[in-house]
């Protein structure tokens, strides 16, 4: 059925204002068909759909980006410069949409001075906190910023950290300046930088530095002076600088560093916590200022769990409105389920759920209404437990007259929608309309993949297989691990449970591959930041298809890729074109040569079976895996579709993946290994539950041909399909770190003490009651 220009109207449309829904007309982007869907404002939406269907499509690309996009229209073309650029999506039109605030998965990154509290704004509370009631007094609030000259620690400049040359790699104190006793590749031997030593007259330079006296020690590594230096057949004046001097002013206190000077740079220095601050990163007198016998740096170090606790028996009357700020922003934060993180904790070390977590707890105490947030799978790294969690702060942000919406697999948020728009009915080109509008309830009735897995449940296994041996870890210590020492089993499939921070990834990230670094780790980090790189290049396709079209042309293979001598010379086989527009916004535009088909024209006339290499490269995977019958070819189409990445085209710029789709592309890449070990990070990011089934099938896959597969997951279904399970907790932060069970998937049923064991007996027994 064409759903082109089909408006669905909600069921009491008439009696709502033409103001209270958002109309969106003709919606083109990616593979949107043309549709059009009226969402309700103030209202809770969730927007379902298998993976590639088009939520995001039109969720982000349509009515996120259009909305974002009017808003910087309204400031200057200077302001604009300064703001993400959104260009005008696909759409015939947008009608009555609302300022927004997008909330998503991306990880928060920032440098070593960014951490949860500055992120969150809860510093700056509580530097304030200490400013008006600290004793003794220290001065105004920037004296307590590790970011501020006047409250960084002058010794490591407020990072914590101090970096010191390490002696005994930069030097072999066995060898000779002439043998190459500095091992730095800028100080090798008949370099510059060598030069100024050996021929500095100070130095026998045929002499070990093992029998150098301590003068001449002393000199080598911290002496200073002016030397006429013998250089290429002249003299030339330079100054003398010690070993460690030069370095720390070339190295350590250069701001810029390219990758391979960083790569170099890492090997030669160590990294130690301050001395002067203790690793807090400030200075004495923020440090002696204390407030109920606690200093700002013993706050930022606690869980904010523990800090809520602290702060509510505080005494302050001098600043009551800032404690009860602080209270009402640090409990956002344990409500969120992220209670186990300090404020001191940096903003590079999050996962992109903790991330998403952390963004909405800034806008949870905004007084703003009227807006629209848009969330991308908010229950990504949560557990059963802390689901509820997420789905009042939705109810709250709702309550305060906002519009949320939200793009989500997880049949307990969709639960709570006022209203759902479902978005299918497949992934790719056979996705990209609506199949259902409406509530939770008719959903649920509805013929479309989500409507028939929203209640169904896969069963719990009864017959796991045997394990083959074990992979131990033991005595691990990492972060918030307790001495724990555990066995995972060998040829099964095991899955780590707990709630978020109880030490999963402590144990399997750190513990587990440090004792075993062979393992194949499958993470969702990105496998590329080339606008080149795609599917085909990623996983190898294009090298085979470039040498078909080579020898059905009888012409150079390099003539098939748009990074070498085919490529289109208007755009140089981007596709597109990116012009600076100074102040302006960076204009992205099709390329008008090759029509974004990134080749040139003579390349273009060469055919394969019918088709130009641009034609293969619009293909998706299951297009693909018909027109390839080449064995080679064909076997790693069939490893992307089986992942459920069918809806891929070869060509697709691998910066547009998710993370979750990263994850199981690299799985692609990886299937035909067999005698090694599996590690995957919650593999059922971004998956439809229809999808799940299918996930664990792959994975049986895996075990059945001889390996072990280790997966970290919160979803109930994976974890009622292991054949071992390792629960840890009970909580998070320094709440857990322990392991609280150790078997079956039927024995956690019965287990005490655990939250996993009770969400998986909760589901287990809502099965039952449902089929009877």
């Amino acid at each position: 059925m064409s759903l082109s220009h089909t408006y669905v109207p909600l069921p009491d449309e008439g009696e709502q204002l033409q103001t209270d829904l958002i109309q969106v007309i003709g919606a083109r982007e990616n593979n949107l068909k043309n549709i059009s869907v009226s969402i309700p404002k103030r209202q809770i939406t969730v927007f379902t759909g298998v993976s590639g269907s088009g939520k995001s499509s039109l969720v982000f690309d349509t009515i996120a980006a259009e909305a974002q996009r009017q808003l910087n229209e309204t400031f200057t073309a200077f302001v604009r410069n300064f703001l993400p650029s959104n260009g005008q999506p696909d759409v015939d039109s947008i009608e009555n949409i609302s300022a927004a605030i997008i909330i998503d998965q991306k990880r928060l990154g920032g440098n070593s001075r960014s951490t949860v509290g500055t992120i969150t704004d809860i510093n700056p509370l509580l530097r304030l906190l200490f400013s008006r009631a600290g004793q003794p007094h220290a001065g105004y609030s920037n004296v307590f910023s590790f970011n501020d000259p006047q409250g960084m620690c002058p010794e490591c400049d407020g990072l914590g950290r101090t970096v010191q040359l390490d002696l005994d790699v930069f030097l072999d104190r066995s060898k000779s300046l002439n043998e190459g006793a500095i091992r730095h590749p800028d100080f090798a031997v008949g370099n510059w930088y060598w030069g100024i030593y050996a021929n500095s007259g100070f130095f026998d330079n045929d002499k070990p530095l093992a029998e150098y006296t301590d003068d001449e020690w002393k000199t080598l590594l911290h002496g200073q002076a002016t030397m006429t230096v013998e250089w290429q057949g002249g003299t030339m004046n330079s100054k003398y600088e010690g070993l460690v001097d030069r370095f720390t002013r070339l190295y350590i206190k250069k701001d810029g560093m390219s990758e391979r000077n960083r790569e170099i740079f890492q090997r030669f220095v160590t990294s130690a916590r301050c001395p002067a601050c203790g690793g807090t990163r400030l200075g004495s007198a923020a440090l002696g200022s204390r407030i109920a016998g606690h200093n700002i740096a013993d706050l930022t170090a606690m869980e904010a769990s523990d800090l809520v606790d602290v702060l509510a028996r505080l005494d302050v009357p001098t600043a009551k409105p800032v404690l009860e700020g602080l209270l009402d922003r640090i409990g956002n934060l344990v409500a969120i389920g992220l209670g186990y993180l300090s404020l001191d904790r940096e903003t590079t070390t999050l996962s992109g759920g903790e991330s998403q977590r952390i963004k909405m707890v800034r806008h949870l105490s905004s007084s703003l209404t009227d807006m629209m947030y848009v969330f991308d799978e908010p229950s990504v790294g949560l557990h059963a437990r802390d689901v509820h969690r997420l789905k009042e702060l939705l109810v709250k942000l709702r309550d305060k007259g906002n519009t949320v919406l939200v793009v989500e697999h997880d049949p307990d948020v969709i639960a709570l929608a006022d209203h759902v728009i479902d978005i299918g009915p497949a992934a790719g080109t056979k996705g990209g309309e609506v199949v259902f509008q409406g509530s939770v309830a008719e959903l649920a009735k509805a013929d479309t993949p989500t409507g028939r897995f929203l209640t169904n449940a896969l069963p719990l296994k009864t017959e796991p297989r045997r394990h083959d041996g074990a992979l131990p870890v033991a005595n691990a210590t990492s972060h918030n691990l307790k001495d724990v020492t555990v066995d995972f089993p060998a040829g099964v499939l095991t899955v780590v449970t707990g709630v978020a921070g109880s030490g999963k990834s402590s144990l399997v990230n750190d513990a587990f591959l440090g004792a075993h670094p062979d393992a194949i780790v499958i993470d969702q980090s990105a496998v590329s930041t080339s606008r080149r790189s795609n599917t085909a290049t990623y996983t190898g396709l294009l090298d085979g298809i470039r040498k078909l079209f080579a020898k059905a042309n009888n012409v150079s293979p390099s003539l098939f890729s748009a990074n070498s001598k085919g490529a289109c010379g208007n755009c140089q086989g981007l596709g597109v074109l990116y012009t600076d527009l100074a102040f302006m916004e960076g204009l992205k535009s099709p390329c008008e040569v090759c029509d974004g088909r990134r080749f040139s024209e003579d390349v273009l006339k060469h055919t394969l079976r019918g088709r130009s290499i641009s034609d293969v490269l619009e293909m998706t995977a299951a297009e693909a895996g018909d027109f390839f019958p080449e064995r080679k070819l064909h076997e790693v189409l069939r490893a992307i579709n089986e992942v459920g990445l069918d809806y891929l085209t070869l060509g697709q710029p691998l910066s547009t993946l998710s993370g979750g789709e990263c994850q199981r592309l690299k799985l692609a890449t990886e299937l035909h290994k067999a005698g090694t070990i599996y590690v995957l990070d919650e593999p059922t990011t971004g998956l439809h539950m229809s999808d799940v089934g299918h996930l664990l099938e792959i994975l049986d896959r895996l075990v059945d041909g001889g390996n072990t597969v280790i997966v970290i997951e919160h979803n109930l279904d994976v974890i009622k399909n292991a054949d071992w399970v390792i629960d840890l907790g009970p909580e998070g932060g320094s709440g857990g770190g322990q392991v609280l069970f150790e078997g079956t998937p039927a024995e956690l049923v019965g287990a005490r003490g655990s939250h996993t064991a009770e969400f998986l007996h909760r589901s287990l027994a809502f099965e039952s009651r449902r089929g009877n």
